[in-house]
């Protein structure tokens, strides 16, 4: 049976509690909205494959998350996709520069999969607002500081019924990086 599975990075919990604060008070202003009750994080994919394959993939992202150090992840402004109606909190140049190349791995090792990519680290609050809500949004929430260690990733599976994606398996760093294979002479 085909499912729809998601990998991301989700921050601490008490980010994860933080970001929930900030969701519930935007929802006091302009009502229910897309991604309101979704768990914080960092989405890298996502993808639809029959479940009978899932374990081949879980290997391969264990495999690549082993390589993996953990890293600080520092999220210190807001911003917008107005074309998608995304609002979300970015992190600065360095914990971007250090998760795009987590991010690329990730996708290199699930290349055979038809892939729903995301390039550009950033954790949402809201997705598909309009206009007048993005307004809003940036409006209420004008400066953020959070952080956390980014330590492993989390391979969600979609609830079709909720409409929520739920953690299936996590993928710890393990900093153990590959040798590089190095051509020898025999003589």
């Amino acid at each position: 049976m085909e499912k729809k599975y998601s990998v991301a990075i989700y921050p601490s919990q008490n980010v994860i509690i933080a970001i929930k604060t900030l969701k519930d008070y935007l929802e006091t202003k302009i009502g229910w909205y897309n991604s309101k009750n979704s768990t914080a994080h960092i989405t890298i994919c996502e993808f639809t494959i029959d479940d009978s394959q899932i374990e081949i993939y879980k290997q391969k992202v264990f495999r690549i998350c082993d390589t993996f150090t953990p890293f600080p992840v520092y999220l210190d402004h807001f911003g917008s996709y107005e074309n998608s109606g995304a609002f979300f909190i970015a992190p600065n140049e360095d914990s971007k520069n250090n998760l795009k190349p987590i991010m690329k791995k990730t996708h290199e090792v699930l290349k055979p999969l038809k892939l729903k990519k995301s390039e550009d680290p950033h954790l949402s609050i809201g997705r598909r607002l309009t206009p007048e809500n993005l307004k809003i949004a940036s409006q209420l929430f004008t400066t953020i500081a959070i952080d956390f260690l980014c330590c492993e990733i989390v391979l969600r599976e979609l609830d079709p019924v909720k409409r929520q994606f739920f953690v299936i398996d996590t993928f710890s760093f393990g900093s153990n990086p590959q040798a590089e294979l190095v051509q020898g002479n025999l003589f």
